[in-house]
């Protein structure tokens, strides 16, 4: 392990996090809020000093090209905490103590939605902004975004890509990664400012329109009023923000390939996205059928509520169109199964992903068949092409990880809380980056009552999710630390 090509990649990465801060503050300039720059000049500063200081022993290009997997890992994890922890100053300027500044930041950055805020109306509408672009930012990958602007890491980015946006196979829309990332950002970019447009021409303001957008490409459910969606009263905006939030979700460079030919062929052979819209639908259409049987709904009010909050949950944006906290208990637990869904790779959803999902169906059909035919050979294909038995070990490895932890965090939460539902959601949530939860952390509450304790295991979680596991299994081993 070389610790100061560790800090020098941390310090670069630092400096353009600082640069971020220019952005609230203009904001807070454009909406007269002068008074409300200072939080964010004084953080964007002090990231591009403390960006400085990693950088005062210079790594050579030749260290930086040839970095190891164990590298990549080590930096992507503390790239993250990284982030998370500059985010966390502006809140402590607005009276915030450190465990509930650096939860609202990493529910930020790690675009899970969950909030501590009570009163909205204490806080000015540069935090609320500011609070959505950092979902922005961790959406597609602040790694993935230095990738792209970054041409010293160009050689170096492609282990970290992997290692940020993890997938059975090493798919990328273009030959080079830099280009990849690019890519992604480009189409992110450009599906934010579509939103946001279409959003403005159906009634809301610029700036509710520009936050809502922030917080719906980046799956991440931040929103600048209590209420959430609830409160835009308009089955149009709901149409458009379900829209938005179910693109989202679908792997980014299926949408690339798709624009490239300019047909919809790649998404009619992707077995992912197949699944994915399977799977969306027919979880919509139960719950509605729920909704209508066992609490009342009408027709159009129950497949418009169980749509939306099904790829709301799916793709772990967690916007809420309903207060579903007053559902029945079978309406719940359906909800509830998509907190374990997730949306495909490389999208900004979080989750188990819908393309592990399909290796499972494929595993167990497998199973199945050797039981009848133990003699047969049945290799397992994905989009096509049959994976190797160390990306079968990797899959499998990763499933039974994530469960673990869920189920250790829902442990602990339990014994703090004493309170089974809350306890289980709010694992489910924060590890799945979803965001509200059922209980007292419903989509029209918040996590503040919560045990400072449940708060940091929270925290941890969320950034367990959002890294997919791997690199936080990674840093636990001791090996990776050896010289």
């Amino acid at each position: 392990m070389r610790y100061n090509l560790i800090l020098n990649i941390l310090g670069m990465i630092s400096k353009y996090i600082g640069l971020m801060f220019i952005i609230p503050v203009l904001c807070a300039l454009c909406i007269k809020e002068q008074g409300e720059i200072y939080p964010f000049l004084y953080t964007g500063l002090g990231a591009i000093l403390l960006g400085y200081l990693f950088s005062i022993n210079k790594a050579q290009q030749k260290e930086i090209d040839n970095i190891k997997k164990s590298e990549s890992l080590t930096i992507v994890f503390f790239a993250w905490v990284l982030f998370s922890l500059i985010c966390t100053i502006p809140y402590l300027f607005h009276g915030f103590n450190f465990t509930n500044a650096l939860f609202e930041a990493t529910s930020g950055t790690t675009t899970t939605g969950g909030t501590i805020l009570r009163d909205f109306s204490l806080y000015p509408r540069t935090l609320f902004f500011f609070r959505s672009l950092t979902q922005w930012f961790g959406g597609m990958g602040i790694v993935v975004l230095f990738i792209a602007v970054l041409p010293k890491i160009s050689v170096a980015g492609r282990q970290m890509f992997y290692a940020e946006v993890p997938a059975p196979t090493e798919d990328k829309a273009t030959p080079r990664i830099r280009f990849t990332a690019s890519w992604l950002w480009g189409l992110y970019l450009a599906f934010t400012l579509i939103e946001t447009a279409i959003l403005k021409y159906l009634g809301l303001g610029f700036y509710d329109a520009g936050i809502t957008s922030l917080s719906t490409i980046s799956t991440g459910g931040f929103s600048p009023l209590p209420n959430s969606i609830i409160d835009f009263h308009s089955a149009k905006i709901s149409f458009c923000i379900l829209f938005f939030m179910f693109i989202s979700g679908i792997n980014y460079i299926l949408i690339y390939r798709s624009l490239k030919s300019k047909r919809l062929t790649p998404f009619f052979k992707s077995e992912e996205f197949k699944a994915y819209f399977s799977i969306a639908f027919v979880l919509s259409l139960i719950l509605g059928l729920s909704l209508i049987f066992n609490s009342g709904y009408n027709l159009k009010t129950a497949f418009l509520n169980s749509s939306f909050e099904i790829v709301a949950t799916m793709t772990s944006t967690g916007f809420a169109i309903d207060n579903y906290i007053n559902w029945d208990a079978a309406s719940k637990v359906i909800l509830f199964v998509a907190f374990f869904i997730g949306g495909c790779a490389t999208s900004s959803s979080g989750g188990i992903k819908i393309v592990r999902w399909v290796f499972v169906g494929k595993y167990l059909k497998r199973e199945l068949n050797k039981i009848i035919h133990p003699q047969g050979v049945y290799p397992i294909k994905l989009e096509g092409s049959a994976i190797n038995n160390d990306v079968i070990s990797q899959m499998i490895a990763f499933i039974v990880f994530y469960l673990v932890i869920f189920a250790l965090g829902a442990f602990i939460i339990v014994l703090l809380e004493n309170n089974t539902t809350l306890a289980l959601s709010a694992s489910a949530s924060a590890i799945g980056n979803i965001g509200p939860g059922f209980s007292s952390i419903g989509p029209l509450d918040n996590f503040a009552h919560l045990h400072v304790v449940s708060k940091w295991v929270l925290i941890l979680l969320m950034l367990i999710g959002r890294l997919e596991i791997i690199p936080f299994l990674a840093i636990l081993n001791k090996d990776l630390w050896k010289n």
